[in-house]
């Protein structure tokens, strides 16, 4: 799953805010919004702010592979 969908997930689920109404949070138009949200095309730090603004924590971390 990638970070737009659950963008999209929070939003709905947990929060009941639209895209139109984070944009504005964030600073940018619904377009802006949109598009980055169609081509899941986030700066860490602008997943971050989402994070907080929908009350969760981001965490993004690497997780060593099995060696076979």
């Amino acid at each position: 799953m990638g970070m737009a969908e659950e963008i999209r997930i929070l939003l709905v689920k947990n929060s009941n805010m639209s895209v139109s109404a984070l944009a504005k949070l964030l600073e940018t138009t619904p377009q802006n919004l949109n598009y980055k949200l169609k081509y899941d095309d986030f700066r860490e730090s602008e997943l971050r702010k989402i994070a907080d603004l929908l009350g969760y924590e981001l965490k993004i971390g690497f997780v060593k592979k099995k060696v076979r």
